[in-house]
């Protein structure tokens, strides 16, 4: 089973016992105060496993299976003994460093949290975007839009949305899970970048 799959199916069936169980949701979720204050900071990861409905389930492991696995693919071929250990990792290691901002920001804030995975799934298509810049993501399934375009204007929206929106949405989590995760990719496979302006230019 690739990595993609496994992420998808642990994140389904724990947002899945999360929907019937608040107290799953409590002890997973995303909440700074307790991470500061009672160093549970294994909810940075942890809060990606649990969803606030289907809706928000099934768009975040639909665009982690559909991109996630071409970048798995890709570091497969390139690095045959570690590219799908490195690609766990990446993925685990943006989703905790997406949540990082909002854990500063709100240590002191009880009424405070957050739950979903939408941090890394943003670094996943930020990595597709690094290798295919040009092509077309299609926004809610209908508006074609290339991969680079669609990237600055989600970087835009989720700069403005962290500062201005009401709609207890981490935008902040968006936005650095969508520089980090192509950060830790560079970092692992430097001449993504080489491949990067090759594909761009």
């Amino acid at each position: 089973m690739s990595m993609t799959l496994l992420i998808t199916a642990i994140t389904g069936i724990i947002s899945f016992i999360g929907f019937n169980s608040p107290l799953i949701i409590q002890r997973l979720k995303h909440y700074p105060v307790r991470e500061w204050h009672n160093g549970e900071w294994y909810r940075l990861l942890t809060c990606s496993l649990v969803h606030g409905g289907w809706m928000h389930l099934l768009v975040n492991m639909f665009v982690l299976w559909q991109f996630g696995g071409q970048i798995e693919r890709i570091l497969e071929y390139r690095y045959p003994e570690t590219g799908r250990w490195a690609y766990l990792i990446i993925y685990l290691a943006t989703v905790a460093l997406a949540n990082i901002p909002t854990s500063i920001q709100n240590k002191d804030n009880p009424n405070y949290s957050a739950i979903g995975a939408s941090g890394g799934v943003a670094g996943i298509v930020f990595m597709y975007i690094l290798f295919y810049p040009w092509q077309m993501l299609y926004i809610y399934g209908i508006l074609p839009i290339p991969g680079i375009v669609a990237a600055f204007l989600y970087l835009g929206y989720s700069i403005w949305a962290s500062k201005n929106s009401q709609d207890n949405i981490d935008h902040l989590a968006h936005l650095y899970g969508s520089v980090i995760g192509p950060i830790l990719l560079i970092l692992y496979m430097p001449d993504a970048i080489q491949i990067f302006l090759r594909e761009l230019l």
